[in-house]
């Protein structure tokens, strides 16, 4: 209520505040803040996928490193904005150590990961995951473990989630191993998959449908097509903004995969893709263990190294800045000329022969 004595100010300050943060009964209304991590193969297409949820008309570039942007969005009209932290880590499987960057202990129990796997490259598929979402468990796993000491309600609150995508009555309750915060696993470069054998296509999409659903996460096929990014786009969005989970399903390995957290099971995924006799010689602690030796039995491993691409981004003329750059040069020079200096005063040095 407005006293008398408020000014203008004072009325405009209250209005704006009411506008912000208050719903229709006066109450604040809690702010959404989540944070997502975006991982996978290098050249996958993480930047369009974050563009296209951010509905950003921009020409993708290659990410350096570890890089950040955000978005917002209002979940009704006059209602504060909800925020989602975006995250994209670069380079493939080069620069593992940054993962710990953006996940902490203060942001754990909103954080969700979205892992982008290049359809187009079978060989580097299950290295690549097998790296990044290893390096990421370990770390969810530290935290967590600290946070039982420290905050043991939190650590319970995320370790119950964890199983919340599966009900207790589903048949496959007890044979997955949920990952230890959300996760989306997005199958990039469709266009170009489809143009693969049929065969190929059905052991790519029955190993990611598998590991999907042991790991307690979405899986979604998509390429440039607009629809396809429309439906990556609804589950990026429910993990950002809290938007609607879908609840549509497509499983047939002759369309694009979209299979939400808990709608698939390991009865409808069928067996690996080999041969009975095969599948004896192999020896496997875990069923992730025996789908893995399978997969590369068909599509063997790369010897590949993320890093042999990896430029100086000192060099990169998207980064350019003239007055950094001529400090550099400088500074260049004199490390160099400090060289030959020291090189000379070595040669000079006596040395005791004794």
């Amino acid at each position: 209520m407005p006293k008398a004595s408020d000014t203008l100010w004072d009325l405009a300050i209250a209005e704006v505040e009411k506008r912000e943060n208050p719903d229709d009964d006066g109450k604040r209304v809690e702010v959404w803040e989540k944070s997502l991590l975006f991982m996978g193969n290098k050249n996958g297409g993480k930047t369009t996928i974050i563009l296209r949820c951010l509905e950003r008309e921009e020409i993708p570039k290659p990410t350096l490193a570890l890089e950040y942007t955000f978005g917002r969005r209002a979940r009704r009209h006059n209602t504060p904005k909800d925020i989602a932290h975006f995250w994209e880590l670069g380079g493939g499987t080069s620069l593992l150590e940054l993962i710990r960057i953006p996940i902490t202990s203060n942001n754990i129990r909103s954080f969700a990961v979205v892992l982008v796997l290049d359809l187009s490259k079978p060989n580097e598929l299950w290295t690549t995951m097998e790296k990044l979402l290893q390096v990421t468990r370990n770390h969810v796993n530290k935290i967590l473990t600290k946070l039982e000491k420290t905050n043991p309600e939190v650590a319970a609150e995320i370790k119950q989630r964890m199983r919340s995508n599966l009900q207790r009555d589903h048949p496959d309750y007890d044979l997955v191993d949920p990952f230890p915060i959300p996760l989306v696993i997005i199958g990039s470069k469709y266009d170009i998959f489809h143009e693969f054998d049929s065969e190929m296509r059905k052991i790519i999409s029955k190993t990611l449908r598998f590991v999907s659903h042991y790991y307690g996460a979405s899986l979604v096929f998509t390429s440039k097509s607009e629809a396809l990014l429309l439906k990556a786009r609804t589950l990026i969005n429910h993990l950002a903004f809290g938007y609607d989970k879908s609840k549509s399903v497509s499983v047939d390995h002759s369309k694009p995969l979209f299979i939400p957290a808990g709608l698939d099971s390991l009865s409808q995924i069928g067996p690996p893709p080999a041969s009975d006799s095969d599948i004896g010689k192999m020896r496997a602690n875990t069923p992730l263990e025996l789908w893995k030796k399978v997969f590369e039995k068909m599509f063997p491993p790369e010897s590949f190294c993320d890093l042999q691409d990896t430029k100086d981004p000192a060099q990169d003329l998207q980064y350019a800045e003239y007055e950094v750059d001529v400090m550099r040069a400088q500074k260049n020079q004199e490390l160099e000329q400090y060289k030959r200096n020291a090189s000379k005063t070595w040669k000079e040095m006596d040395f005791d022969s004794d």
